[in-house]
């Protein structure tokens, strides 16, 4: 009894020691430098992320500052989070008084918030049903468990025998589910084994559509109407509404991986609707909280959302009453401000100066709206990677993808004047590696 008493001791001294050393360093001190910010993530934190050497401490609009009050322009805008831009003033305030009232409830009981934001969302895509999640991965995995089990429910599928379709080149997340469909070696090597039911054919390709389609155990095709991680991939004009023929006539649901090519980005309020289809299932996520909180949704019909049934799903945080009222913020800002008519011409005024850039160094420029690309011809000397370090040196953060691809996405906010500006930059920054 006293050996066990002393143990116990012993192991509460231990904790109480490091509690001590947990309080005295997260104590006000000295501000840390950006290189001290580098080495403490360095130190404490998984390896699992490659980030730019810059270390941000707040943003505004389309701005951003360093520890050591530099400003930048931010052309990744958090992989497309950030739409509505930094702090946007009317997303703060519905965060703040919602964080005032009431946080989460968990989903064992009603709030007032979420139905009201179920009905708004609803309505303004045009969807039966929402089915409220966190994190866009989330959303994907909702999506692939909907389409499964429509898929045994409706179609009639043998059980266990559902197959989903997906592109090559595709990104949603990095769960194992996530990773199973992928072919990006960074994404899935040494995370098997893989979830099965899962085809990949190649993207932009109609044929091997059609082709896979005719499986009877096909259940849903999901795709990126356009590839943002696969380094703005824009496929054939056609190409959507050919998904939606093919879907259709073969009875296997299609659905639309908006998350980050949705709500303004491309030009249009959707993607999707640069075709004026209609996907079966549509995920969001990203800009659906303007950066401000992790939210995302799936919406679908009553034929397939109600497949699910209660306790086949769900999640603690999901629909929770800051995250419905942030939302709803977060896409009434994008309403009321004109962001879609905003992202399309200041894309095509950002497309029209890139494409003026060194062709040989710029071998390509692609995009839509505000989600834009250009392909760097690499050499000894450069390489995307260093012309992201030089951009950052000049005032204005980008990231490279898959080596060669460096990204351009501001925020939707962003003026004439500041994309003029902004392209000066990034074409100074080429024009130094000739």
């Amino acid at each position: 009894m006293l050996s066990r008493l002393s143990t116990r001791l012993v192991r509460w001294s231990s904790f109480s020691s490091r509690l001590q050393s947990t309080k005295a360093a997260t104590a006000p001190s000295i501000k840390l430098t950006s290189d001290q910010i580098y080495e403490r993530e360095d130190k404490y934190g998984a390896h699992n992320y490659h980030p730019l050497p810059v270390a941000l401490e707040r943003g505004k609009g389309i701005y951003v500052w360093d520890v050591e009050g530099k400003r930048y322009y931010d052309f990744l805008s958090a992989y497309s989070a950030v739409n509505q831009g930094h702090c946007h003033p009317k997303i703060v305030k519905a965060l703040q008084d919602q964080a005032e009232v009431l946080c989460l409830t968990s989903r064992a009981f009603y709030n007032d918030q979420l139905g009201e934001y179920e009905e708004y969302v609803t309505k303004l895509f045009g969807f039966d049903k929402v089915l409220p999640m966190n994190t866009g991965v989330e959303g994907g995995e909702t999506a692939c468990k909907l389409a499964r089990k429509w898929g045994y429910n409706v179609k009639g599928v043998p059980n266990n025998q559902a197959k989903i379709i997906f592109a090559e080149g595709n990104f949603w997340g990095r769960t194992i589910a996530a990773v199973s469909s992928s072919t990006d070696p960074d994404c899935y090597e040494g995370f098997g084994p893989y979830c099965p039911g899962f085809e990949i054919i190649p993207y932009n390709d109609l044929s091997a559509l059609e082709a896979a389609c005719q499986d009877p155990n096909a259940v849903a095709f999901m795709v990126e109407p356009i590839q943002g991680e696969a380094g703005v991939n824009v496929p054939d004009e056609g190409y959507l509404k050919g998904v939606r023929d093919i879907c259709t006539k073969n009875n296997v649901l299609f659905i639309a991986d908006e998350v980050q090519t949705g709500l303004a980005r491309t030009g249009r309020f959707l993607c999707v609707d640069h075709e004026n289809v209609k996907p079966d299932l549509l995920i969001l996520g990203k800009a659906l909280s303007g950066g401000m909180y992790p939210v995302s949704a799936v919406l679908a019909s009553d034929e397939v959302m109600l497949t699910i049934k209660p306790g086949e799903h769900g999640s603690t945080y999901g629909g929770n009453p800051i995250a419905c009222k942030v939302a709803r913020a977060a896409l009434e800002v994008l309403i009321e401000e004109n962001l879609t008519e905003n992202a399309e011409k200041m894309g095509l005024i950002l497309r029209r100066e890139l494409n003026k850039l060194d062709k040989n160094i710029v071998t390509k420029v692609r995009g839509k709206g505000l989600l834009n690309a250009i392909i760097i011809k690499e050499t000894p000397e450069y390489d995307a990677w260093k012309i992201c370090l030089r951009l950052r040196d000049n005032g204005l953060l980008a990231k490279p993808t898959h080596g060669d691809i460096i990204r351009f996405a501001p925020p939707l906010v962003i003026n004439e004047e500041e994309v003029l500006a902004c392209a000066d930059i990034i074409k100074t920054t080429v024009e130094s590696f000739q």
